[in-house]
């Protein structure tokens, strides 16, 4: 007598049988169901709304590529040609070089007296105004009255060895007569005498607005290799004879002070005596899909330092000139009020790449839809005939009673879930009035039972407890026979 075939488990049969109906249902194809829904009004707005969203991508508006994509604004197409692969922030050489001679009460000023640093780099500052302190030496002098507790009736009102911060020594523990006047104030040890009691003020301005300030400059972008400088290229001595106009000669980057000042909004007088801060700034736009020519510097000129705020406006600073006489060491003490230039350079330059254009053609694509989104917030809470429109656009599939075999039991069965519950929906209003044996008749013949699909007709459609369907589930569907169901339980998902 054979032996008995051992019995194969039952949980790997019913593994294959689960893995079999996943794969099947992997390669099923999905897709939206399209509704016409005739109504001009709702039409339009739906057009407009679309026309809308294709001048804000195509025009220019917030919201399209750049270069950096965490940036707060982003644009599109035309305006920002957001199809161009961009690079911000050039790198950037600047040699400046100022030209020009001047007089003040006492003496002529040349361009090494008056410039600091002289070594023509993109900050520089030209003095317009000078305090001088002649002759200091190291020894003991009055302080100067503008120092806090520096006024004083006697001896006992200094304090010997107190050195101040903001003063100009450490007090020797007297109270002496000052430069000038009948006041009195402590004396200290230190460079004497001090600034403020013996300066001399010189006004350097008178020929400044006439000075010539040479700024050379050159980009280039590394990205993609292109290199531009802002100067022309003639060998028949055109900068000794130029200087700089927007029109004419661009490329002729010689500017006279007081045209800089000008453009600023200054005026070049009260900006002479207090100082100030003036910035030149070159922007380099540059679109390189079109010719190299087309990419030229902009120049614009605005003030840097706050000069409505009292107790910071203006721009000053110091410096000494050092000598020896008789041996003993001695300095010129001079503040210096001036103009600083500050050049500052930035631009981006752009060009076609196809990565950015086709992930603005898929926004745009894509935001084409918010149209839909907002008609059909409109015919699902607007409209007269919401209901209608909600009944033809989702469809409320039932699942019938499946056999053991089907995948969605199986699955449910190893999931420890209980199998899907039989079909809880209305019957077709449009089976009303079959007769029940054809279902049956369906059944013998190796049929489909009928699906139990509440899809609704058009404008006749009545609300589900008007069409008379029973109380029970599914009331209307023909009793089902398992064997013919589905195997793979797909068909009714």
């Amino acid at each position: 007598m054979a032996a008995a075939e051992p019995e194969r488990p039952a949980g790997a049969a019913t593994a294959r049988r689960l893995a079999r109906g996943c794969w099947s249902a992997f390669w099923d194809y999905e897709t939206p169901k399209v509704i016409v829904v005739k109504n001009r009004r709702l039409g339009v707005v739906y057009r407009a709304v679309q026309l809308l969203i294709l001048l804000y991508f195509v025009c220019g508006a917030p919201g399209g590529f750049r270069a950096d994509p965490g940036g707060p604004h982003r644009y599109v197409f035309i305006v920002q040609k957001s199809y161009q692969d961009r690079e911000t922030g050039p790198e950037s050489s600047v040699i400046t070089k100022v030209k020009g001679i001047t007089a003040s009460e006492h003496k002529v000023w040349d361009v090494e007296e008056y410039v600091k640093p002289p070594e023509g780099g993109s900050v520089f500052s030209i003095i317009t105004r000078i305090e001088v302190t002649p002759s200091q030496t190291l020894g003991a002098c009055p302080e100067s009255d503008r120092v806090a507790d520096a006024t004083c009736d006697s001896d006992e009102d200094c304090a010997a060895g107190h050195l101040d911060m903001l003063g100009n020594g450490v007090r020797t523990g007297r109270c002496v007569p000052y430069y000038r006047g009948a006041s009195k104030t402590c004396e200290v040890s230190g460079w004497c005498p001090v600034e403020d009691g013996a300066s001399v003020s010189q006004f350097l301005g008178k020929m400044a607005p006439n000075f010539t300030v040479l700024i050379k400059n050159s980009i280039h972008y590394p990205k993609f290799q292109f290199s531009k400088g802002n100067i022309e290229t003639r060998a028949d001595g055109y900068l000794k004879r130029c200087t700089f106009d927007e029109v004419s000669h661009l490329y002729c980057p010689i500017f006279k002070l007081g045209f800089i000042v000008e453009r600023a909004g200054e005026n070049f007088t009260e900006l002479a005596r207090t100082g100030g801060v003036i910035g030149v700034i070159i922007n380099w736009d540059c679109d390189l899909d079109l010719s190299a020519s087309n990419c030229n510097p902009k120049y614009s000129f605005r003030r840097l330092d706050p000069k409505h705020v009292p107790a910071s406006s203006g721009y000053n600073f110091r410096f000494a000139k050092y000598y020896k006489i008789n041996g003993s060491t001695t300095r010129t003490l001079i503040k210096a009020y001036g103009i600083r230039i500050d050049v500052i350079v930035h631009g981006q330059a752009g060009k076609f790449s196809l990565i950015p254009t086709v992930i603005n053609l898929a926004t745009a694509l894509t935001s084409i839809g918010v149209g839909s989104f907002l008609c059909d917030w409109i015919l699902l809470t607007f409209m007269n005939k919401n209901k209608v429109y909600s009944h033809k656009k989702f469809d409320k599939v039932c699942t019938p009673e499946r056999s053991s075999g089907s995948w969605p039991v199986t699955l449910a069965l190893v999931l420890g879930q209980a199998p899907p519950p039989p079909c809880s929906c209305s019957a077709d209003p449009g089976q009303a009035g079959r007769p029940q044996d054809e279902g049956e008749s369906r059944a013998q013949a190796g049929l489909s039972p009928w699906p139990c699909s509440t899809s609704a007709p058009s404008e006749q459609m009545v609300d589900a407890s008007e069409w008379g369907a029973g109380p029970g589930p599914c009331a209307s569907e023909p009793p089902q026979d398992s064997r013919l169901a589905d195997p793979r339980g797909l068909a009714r998902l």
